[in-house]
């Protein structure tokens, strides 16, 4: 009796993982052109059939999307960062307008996000927003990937080609903070925010404030780089562990808003003025950005653009059609924390 050749026949042949051979013969974007010919080309040499049944099952479409919002540290009881509050909105109006409905979830951290919502038939995919330290959720990315699930999810780009990933141009709006600093005179200036790969946001964000204190000609300092997360208290401790170092500072770069917002209120109690003793650069522009005192100038996002392409690259992917990362240019909106 001959044995029915199987998708885990097909990958050990082609030398390559189930999910892989799964998505390759349907047609997948996320597999490149010659691994998608040699899986099929063996997939045909074994006359291999796909389970229609399970096909179809597959394919059934719940024409809804799922949003999953991760928990995060902040001074109230919503644990959202606020910045995630203005692409809540963008998301939900773009998925109304493709005939889809959302299911938002909020997830903590710890808990087993990465379910498989399509075999459930809860949604068609995912979209995942503010998902904490990229080292603890990177697993649960490739758990998704080995579930065949459609999923985007907005920051950096990965360094795993197979995740789709929109997000801002973190560097370019690096270097336009700083430039902007530099401009105003600033040539001491401090980053505050984790620059590791914990936060490939931030870093990148960073990275572009090293490039154009390079372009000045001006050394970056490494004692001027302090870690901190994205939140008021934490950008307040940083703020404060950068005064008592004695190292010398007339800016701040901060790599979010909410850490700028603690930043001012640090310098402000400890006698600093700004910004005419110390500018202060912000980035996402949330609301309060600019009912900050002074009036934080900061790198505005265009969530309202993010929304849009979140959906469009998600149902593509659905699809099965062409998709790749993309990266939305940013823009400074200056207000009164970096001075006249």
């Amino acid at each position: 009796m001959t044995t029915k050749a199987t998708s885990i026949d097909i990958a050990y042949r082609a030398g390559v993982s189930q999910s892989t051979v799964s998505r390759a013969l349907r047609n997948s974007p996320l597999v490149n052109e010659e691994t998608r010919l040699k899986v099929q080309a063996i997939a045909k040499e074994l006359n291999y059939k796909v389970d229609k049944n399970a096909s179809n099952l597959r394919t059934q479409s719940s024409l809804t999307l799922a949003l999953l919002l991760c928990e995060d540290p902040t001074n109230d009881d919503s644990l959202i960062n606020p910045f995630f509050l203005s692409m809540l909105g963008s998301i939900t109006r773009a998925t109304a307008q493709q005939g889809y409905d959302l299911l938002v979830s909020f997830q903590q951290l710890s808990s087993d996000w990465h379910a498989d919502y399509e075999d459930s038939n809860k949604a068609d995919g995912i979209i995942l927003l503010g998902y904490g330290d990229y080292m603890d959720y990177e697993a649960k990315l490739e758990k998704l990937l080995a579930q065949n699930t459609h999923f985007v999810i907005w920051g950096a780009a990965q360094t795993k080609s197979s995740v789709l990933s929109i997000g801002c141009d973190n560097r370019q709006g690096g270097i336009i903070a700083t430039e902007h600093l530099v401009k105003k005179g600033r040539k001491k200036i401090a980053f505050i925010g984790d620059a590791s790969s914990h936060s490939p946001e931030f870093q990148e964000r960073y990275l572009g404030h090293q490039q154009a204190l390079k372009d000045a000609d001006i050394k970056c300092n490494a004692a001027l780089q302090i870690d901190a997360i994205s939140t008021e208290s934490s950008g307040y401790d940083a703020t404060l562990a950068l005064i008592r170092s004695k190292v010398e500072f007339d800016a701040i770069f901060a790599a979010s808003d909410l850490i700028a917002i603690g930043a001012i209120r640090a310098l402000k109690e400890q006698g600093f003025d700004v910004p005419n003793d110390i500018a202060v650069v912000g980035y996402d522009d949330i609301p309060v950005a600019s009912f900050a005192n002074p009036a934080l100038t900061t790198v505005k996002q265009n969530t309202k653009l993010a929304g849009e392409i979140l959906v469009e690259s998600l149902l593509k992917l659905i699809k099965g059609q062409q998709v790749s990362n993309q990266l939305i240019p940013t823009n400074l909106v200056e207000r009164q924390s970096c001075g006249s």
